[in-house]
């Protein structure tokens, strides 16, 4: 994962704890919320895998039981190894499978994470969230009109926060920051709303971010 990649991820779960009064905050406040967000997505991801690994532990312990106790090992001689014996695809192996994949998932997500939570520390991430949350507290006015103006049909008060707060963070990039690539800052903005948000969300991203480059870069 890329430094920007981590920063604007990061921003995106900083956005999600920020109150309405943004003048509340000041560039020490912001570092400390990225902070314990991630401890607690450390934590959190944690717990789920130990729950995932005792799962694990109960697909084995019915695997080697079920191979125990077939016909075709229960009459070997008790000093020779097991016959290896196909197991039945039945609806509960199924779901059996399926606790794999699920840990598989939560596996990749807790190195994602770990990951997130090493470059949080380098300076040049925790720099450009700050850059990012400062400009959005002086800016937000400024960047909530645009949306505004954009989403035509859509009432601002009730997108998504998730998608607010992504499309937020892309405008600040795109319109008051100018310093990554437009193509950069918008794919990376649909594959946070394919990450975090709704089926939908990256092809309205999409579109509202289209029209910010369009008309105010």
């Amino acid at each position: 994962m890329q430094a920007r990649r981590a920063s604007r991820e990061l921003a995106l779960i900083l956005f999600s704890q920020l109150e309405k009064n943004l003048e509340k905050y000041g560039d020490n406040d912001f570092e400390k919320i990225v902070l314990k967000s991630v401890r607690t997505l450390i934590s959190s991801s944690q717990e789920e895998l130990n729950i995932a690994t005792s799962g694990l532990s109960d697909i084995a312990q019915f695997i080697d039981e079920y191979e125990n106790n077939h016909p075709e090992n229960l009459k070997r001689p008790i000093d020779a190894h097991n016959i290896p014996v196909q197991i039945p695809l039945t609806s509960d192996m199924s779901g059996r499978i399926k606790t794999v994949l699920s840990v598989c998932d939560k596996a990749l997500n807790a190195l994602e994470i770990a990951e997130l939570s090493t470059l949080s520390q380098k300076e040049d991430v925790r720099d450009y969230i700050n850059k990012i949350a400062l400009t959005f507290k002086e800016k937000k006015q400024d960047v909530d009109k645009i949306i505004k103006e954009l989403a035509f049909g859509w009432d601002i008060d009730r997108l998504f926060k998730i998608d607010k707060d992504i499309l937020r963070i892309s405008i600040i990039e795109l319109v008051f920051l100018k310093d990554a690539p437009h193509k950069v800052v918008i794919d990376e903005a649909l594959e946070l709303a394919k990450k975090y948000s709704t089926d939908d969300s990256p092809s309205f991203i999409n579109g509202i971010l289209a029209k910010v480059v369009e008309r105010y870069v």
